[in-house]
């Protein structure tokens, strides 16, 4: 058994507190599966509007912070909480001027505001007398932690045998800024040749000073060291392969289970799958569709982003609207870019009766959506992990996905769901019409790849697993290696 660690968790966003995406879900659900191994992990976070206004569960604690900073010291202060349905303490860093605004990102001074958070929650460690052995940042906006354990913290005995784990969501957000965030970090070093003249990048910073990296899917980590996925990092990456990790994101079983779903019309199993169709008549309700049986409803459930394949769906939309595969339905819920949810009203205007677009975020609708829809989409240009198929499989809803990333770790093709490499229409279409031809001529065939789906472990016990070894390696390599 692998010894207790204690483990400094330092992210932006953590749910349920503060989410926008994937590191959200990774926040809240991870730290709970870490300390279920036994390990002491302590999450980190800024105090947002929201959470300072009095989130429930969150109590004030009797401590300000003195933050040291080029502008001086800065006061903040402190809540502590825990993550729901645990006794993972998560401490919040409050600093009015920093971080009570209206959202999470998005400003000027964003570069400044994730340093001082970073360097504040290494303070809070000192003021709690918590000593940690290992950090664990997440994205660029905790990378700052990561140059200052490796320059300046190096000189505190306190952080010298302190290992570290960045873990990379998202590659293409880098957070670059000015070299002046350095003279506010109090930090002295040199420049790296990812760097333009004059500018910091932080993702590049978390690369380069960690101990370990990783990314939330292996396919990920292998796409990010070509020119073409590394956004101007592959070459770097590839300096650090040998440290190199992919792990894949979990589900967390407790928030998605068919099984108990209260949000749905009926709750079902792997053994009680004809519940599906009391859910498929409640969607088709739900969202104004014809309650027409056997044919295939296809659904999205999607941020609505470049990145997400959304420019090759207009015309396999069209055929399959028009009957080109045979009859089917398909719904459309998310929210992003005014140029797709155009697109995906006037799809579902001029396919009235067939189609349903919800722009927008509807909690309850989505849950109804996987456990109704028969084919779930996700055609992505890149996505390091994705978190929609692996919900779908387990609600027995089969994905049809682009083979890129955590997409092509998940979904087995004819086993699982159905997958294409090219990032093309005619790639799209093609994996469409395999699918329904599935659909409607191999019932047997189809269930079975239901069942497969419904089948595959996705837990965050099994991720788990993969981040303790990280760990170990991380505070071996710390400490053996200086």
């Amino acid at each position: 058994m692998a010894p207790p660690l204690r483990i400094l968790y330092l992210s932006a966003e953590v749910a349920p507190f503060a989410k926008t995406g994937g590191l959200g879900d990774v926040g809240g659900s991870l730290p709970k599966a870490l300390r279920a191994l036994g390990h002491d992990v302590r999450v980190f976070m800024p105090a947002y509007r929201a959470i300072e206004a009095g989130y429930p569960g969150v109590s004030s604690m009797p401590l300000q912070l003195n933050v040291p900073t080029g502008s001086g010291l800065i006061q903040a202060g402190a809540f502590e909480g825990k993550l729901p349905g645990s006794d993972v303490p998560v401490y919040f860093i409050a600093q009015n001027n920093l971080f009570n605004r209206d959202d999470i990102y998005g400003y000027w001074d964003d570069a400044y505001r994730f340093a001082f958070f970073s360097r504040a929650a290494l303070a809070l460690t000192e003021s709690i007398d918590w000593q940690p052995d290992l950090l664990h940042a997440h994205d660029w906006h905790a990378a700052p932690a990561l140059t200052w354990l490796a320059t300046a913290g190096q000189a505190n005995p306190r952080y010298r045998d302190v290992g570290s784990v960045f873990t990379i969501h998202n590659l293409a957000h880098q957070g670059k800024t000015s070299w002046n965030v350095f003279d506010y970090l109090q930090l002295y070093t040199h420049s790296l040749s990812e760097e333009a003249y004059g500018e910091v990048n932080f993702m590049a910073r978390g690369i380069y000073h960690a101990n370990i990296v990783n990314t939330v899917s292996p396919s990920y980590a292998r796409e990010i060291m070509t020119p073409e996925g590394g956004a101007g990092l592959d070459g770097l990456l590839r300096y650090r392969q040998g440290d190199l990790h992919g792990i894949l994101n979990g589900l967390d079983y407790d928030d998605w289970n068919p099984a108990t779903d209260q949000r749905l019309a009926a709750p079902f199993d792997a053994g009680t799958l004809e519940a599906r169709d009391e859910n498929r008549r409640a969607l088709q309700a739900a969202v104004g569709l014809p309650q027409t049986p056997d044919i295939p409803i296809l659904a999205l459930i999607s941020r609505l982003d470049w990145q997400k394949g959304l420019d090759l769906m207009g015309y396999p939309i069209h055929l399959l609207m028009n009957g080109y595969s045979g009859p089917a339905q398909f719904i459309v819920l998310g929210t992003g870019n005014p140029q797709y949810e155009n697109m995906f009203n006037q799809l579902a205007s001029y396919h009235q009766g067939k189609m349903a677009a919800y722009i927008g975020y509807h909690a309850e609708l989505a849950p109804l959506i996987y456990a109704g829809s028969d084919m779930f989409l996700m055609p992505s240009l890149f996505e390091p992990c994705g978190l929609g198929q692996m919900i779908a499989m387990r609600y027995g809803s089969v994905p049809l996905v682009r083979a890129t990333g955590g997409l092509a770790d998940t979904v087995r093709d004819g086993i699982t769901g159905f997958s294409f490499y090219d990032f093309s229409t005619a790639a799209l279409w093609d994996t469409i019409q395999r699918a329904t031809y599935t659909y409607n001529a191999d019932k047997e065939g189809w269930r079975r790849i239901q069942l497969n789906g419904m089948s595959t472990d996705f837990s965050w016990q099994r991720s788990a697993q993969g981040y303790q070894q990280l760990y170990q390696w991380a505070v071996a390599q710390k400490r053996y290696r200086g």
